[in-house]
Formats: structure tokens, C-alpha cells, sequence
């Protein structure tokens, strides 16, 4: 495992870094991060590779369909599954192990973009079987900004080069990763505070805590006019993330009107395929907090001004 400064970093490190060739075929999804969709569309124009990008419903019927969409995308030619364990636009939860397995039985490499996953629900690396994996420590460990990190299966680890150059004889060492140059020794010493904190409230009782966070809000506003829950409530497909859309409401107006009134933060998301807001409490939102937000869902549909 390799302390990076964000979930960017480390997942670029393996897109770029991955030997590819002319017209090898990368399969993700028109629901992945932006930024890692934007790297690859770099390869696309520099290497000549192919990025393919599946699309599916919100909610999804079930974990199953993700999985069986992904393997009738794949190709001869496909080489990559780039695939979120968590999406940033509506908290869908992906069988990342279903779909490792899948592409290890096939040949293929699979990358795993954890930035909303680490520390919001329990897993374990073991229980993943995945061969990358990225993320973010500033979001739901809450660790200072500039902090990641990239966990490389130890048998995959030369092949990957690194974004800054390091010696031959750092080929198979995880740390060629962290090769950055001068940078700041506090941030990641403050790793280690974060993860007892962490540590000391559970996994298991805060993913509890940010499940019902998200079913207290949803669950009220699912039942106005005009309103869908673009999240599933199964606990199995989701945490403490979800997105809510309004029927008639421009997501970005309606944020504003949020902020306007009561200094409540939520995001805008535009898609091409969806529009709502995501709704993302932690596990120090009150619950005065979330009613404050629904309250405000609420009158802002009654007055119908979108």
C-alpha cells in the first residue's frame, strides 16, 4: 500500500501507469468520476486505446444486473474494468468482488476507485479480491485533505509504472508510487488520528449511524409530489450517500435556495442521463439537522418553484 494524496492520484498512477496498446479496450461506466474518465480519454488520444462506457438505471434493479451488464460489455479487446465501489453521483454500491473475479477469470485487470467507500461501510481488502485499488482519506475518515492512498496487489506492482520516475531498483517496491518530491510529513502522520478515531466508533455503528441518516430524510421526502429517491434503500447497494430528484426543480436554483435559507450544503448533479441533488450527512449530522433539510425540501415543493 502506497499513502497518496488523494483517490486522483492514486488511480491515475494505474491508468497511466498500466502498459496498453492500440486499440485495447477500457470498460467502465457513463457513471465513474469525472477526472478518471477524463484520463482515460487522454490515453484514448495519446495511446489509441478505446474507452467504452456502460450506462445503467438509478436505482439499479439489484447488484446482479451491474455485474451482468459489465460482462456483456466485455470484448476480445477489452483489457480493463475500471469500475467505482461507490458512485460519487447517487451512492451506488458495485459486487466489486463479483466483478473482480469476473475479470481475473477473464484476463483482464480490474481498478477499483474506493473515494466514497474507505471508512463509510465495512470491507476488507480480502473481502474485495481486487488487484488496485484507490482512494481518498480527507471523506468519510475524515483525515486531512492530501491524503490517499493506492493498494497494489504485490505481483502486479512492477508492471505499473510510476507517474514520477524512480530507479530500476524500486520496480517492485509499492513506494516507487509515493515519489512525488518534497511534500508536507504532517498530513500523513495525521492519518494515524484519524483512523483511531475511526477505530474507536466502528464501522459497523457508523455505517448504522449513515444508514439512517439517509433513510430519515429519504424516506419523508420519497413520499412528496414529484419526488424520486435515485438511491436504493436495500443495504446492500447503498450507505449514507443518495440523491434525491425533484420533479420541475433545477438541482443548482434549489441548492442555492437551500444555502439561502438555512446554510444547508448539498450538491448539484447534472448528468446527462439523471438530475438531483446529493444529500451526503456524517455521522455528526443531527438530527435536527436532516429535518431541517427535509423541512426545507419540503415548503420549497409546496411553493413549486423550481
Amino acid at each position: 500500500m502506497a499513502i497518496t494524496r488523494n483517490a486522483s492520484e492514486a488511480l491515475e498512477i494505474v491508468q497511466l501507469g498500466m502498459p496498453l496498446e492500440r486499440g485495447d479496450e477500457v470498460l467502465t461506466t457513463t457513471q465513474d468520476y469525472p477526472r478518471m474518465i477524463t484520463t482515460w480519454k487522454q490515453r484514448e488520444r495519446r495511446d489509441g486505446i478505446v474507452l467504452k462506457q456502460i450506462t445503467f438505471p438509478v436505482p439499479p434493479p439489484s447488484q446482479d444486473d451491474l455485474a451482468r451488464r459489465i460482462e456483456a460489455a466485455i470484448t476480445p479487446r477489452t483489457k480493463v474494468i475500471h469500475v467505482c465501489h461507490i458512485t460519487n453521483l447517487t451512492g451506488q454500491i458495485f459486487p466489486i468482488k463479483k466483478i473482480c473475479q469476473l475479470g481475473r477469470a477473464k484476463g483482464l485487470e480490474v481498478i477499483v476507485d474506493g473515494a466514497h467507500a474507505y471508512a463509510q461501510f465495512p470491507f476488507t481488502r480480502d473481502e474485495l479480491d481486487c488487484d488496485y485499488y484507490g482512494t481518498s482519506l480527507h471523506k468519510w475518515l475524515t483525515a486531512p485533505i492530501g491524503t490517499g492512498f493506492l493498494y497494489v496487489r504485490r505481483t502486479k506492482i512492477g508492471k505499473i509504472w510510476p507517474m514520477m520516475a524512480a530507479p530500476p531498483e524500486m520496480n517492485a517496491n509499492v513506494r516507487k508510487f509515493e515519489e512525488i518530491g518534497t511534500h508536507p510529513a504532517a498530513n500523513h502522520n495525521a492519518i494515524a488520528e484519524a483512523l483511531t478515531f475511526h477505530e474507536g466508533i466502528g464501522i459497523e455503528r457508523k455505517a448504522a449511524r449513515l444508514r439512517y441518516l439517509k433513510d430519515r430524510w429519504a424516506r419523508r421526502l420519497e413520499k412528496q409530489p414529484g419526488v424520486r429517491i435515485l438511491t436504493s434503500f436495500d443495504p446492500a447497494m447503498s450507505c449514507g450517500l443518495a440523491n434525491v430528484s425533484v420533479e420541475g426543480f433545477d438541482p443548482a436554483r434549489l441548492a442555492a435556495q437551500l444555502w439561502d435559507r438555512r446554510r444547508i450544503i448539498v450538491t448539484p448533479i447534472v448528468h446527462e442521463e439523471f438530475r438531483g441533488l446529493r444529500v451526503t450527512p456524517n455521522v455528526y449530522t443531527t438530527l435536527g439537522e436532516i429535518d431541517a433539510f427535509v423541512e426545507e425540501m419540503e415548503r420549497a415543493i409546496a411553493r413549486g418553484r423550481g
